[in-house]
C-alpha cells in the first residue's frame, strides 16, 4: 500500500514545487533600450492590472521626445476602435504589438519598423485604465518611460553579458535545489513507508504471539 502511495506523494510534491507562483500571466518586463538602424524594434510597455478579478478596460497613448528636443509629441493611440498613428513621422512605421482581442489592455507594446537614428529619444506610454466595481468605477493612469538609443551595429555591453551569465547560474542553481529537494523528500517518504511496514509487521507478530499464547492456555486448561 505504502509503495503505491509514495510515488503519488512525490508527484504531488513536484507539481507544487514546479507550479508558477505569480499573479496571473502578466509580468512587468522593462523594454530593451538599444535599437539598430534599418531594423525593426519593439518598444515594450506593460502594466499589470493588480485586481485580476475586477473587470477593467484601458486605452493607450504613446508620446515621443527626440534627443535634443524639449517637448513630447503624440505619436500613437490604441482604444476599443483600434490603433491610430498620430504623427506623420511614424506613418506606416508602427504596428500594435500588445494585448489582442481584449479591451483589458495590460501589454501596450508597439513595434517600430525601419528604425532610423532620428528615432533616438524618450518614449512615454500612458495607460488610462477603468476598473468596474459593483457600485462605482475607479480610474487610474500609469506612465511608463523608455529611453531609446539607435546604433549602427548591435553591441553587447558588459551588463548584458553579466545578466546572461547570472541567468544561467540561476537556472543551474534552481535545478540543483530541485534535485536536492526531490532526493530529500523521496528519502523521507521511503523512510516513512519502511517505518509503517515495520509497525505493521510488529503488530502482526504481536497478534500471532497473543493468539499462540491463548491457544497454549486453552490446551493447559483442557488437560
Amino acid at each position: 500500500m505504502m509503495a503505491a502511495v509514495a510515488p503519488l506523494l512525490l508527484i504531488a510534491l513536484l507539481c507544487g514545487l514546479l507550479a508558477p507562483r505569480c499573479d496571473g500571466a502578466c509580468a512587468e518586463v522593462d523594454s530593451d533600450t538599444e535599437a539598430v538602424a534599418g531594423r525593426g524594434f519593439k518598444l515594450g510597455c506593460i502594466s499589470c492590472k493588480r485586481r485580476s478579478e475586477v473587470e477593467g478596460s484601458a486605452t493607450v497613448e504613446w508620446y515621443f521626445r527626440p534627443d535634443g528636443e524639449s517637448d513630447f509629441v503624440h505619436i500613437y493611440s490604441y482604444n476599443e476602435n483600434g490603433p491610430t498613428i498620430e504623427h506623420n513621422f511614424f506613418e506606416d512605421r508602427i504596428d500594435w504589438n500588445g494585448s489582442k482581442r481584449s479591451n483589458d489592455i495590460q501589454d501596450a507594446s508597439i513595434y517600430v519598423l525601419n528604425v532610423t537614428f532620428n528615432d533616438s529619444g524618450t518614449y512615454r506610454c500612458f495607460f488610462y485604465r477603468t476598473l468596474t466595481y459593483e457600485n462605482y468605477e475607479y480610474f487610474d493612469t500609469v506612465d511608463k518611460v523608455v529611453h531609446l538609443t539607435v546604433v549602427a551595429k548591435a553591441t553587447r555591453g558588459t551588463a548584458s553579458i553579466v545578466s546572461e551569465v547570472m541567468m544561467y547560474v540561476s537556472i543551474i542553481g534552481l535545478q540543483v535545489w530541485l534535485l536536492i529537494e526531490m532526493i530529500y523528500c523521496y528519502r523521507k517518504i521511503a523512510a516513512a513507508g519502511e517505518e509503517a511496514l515495520r509497525e505493521a509487521a510488529n503488530a502482526e507478530y504481536l497478534a500471532i504471539a497473543s493468539e499462540s499464547k491463548d491457544n497454549c492456555a486453552g490446551v493447559q486448561v483442557g488437560e
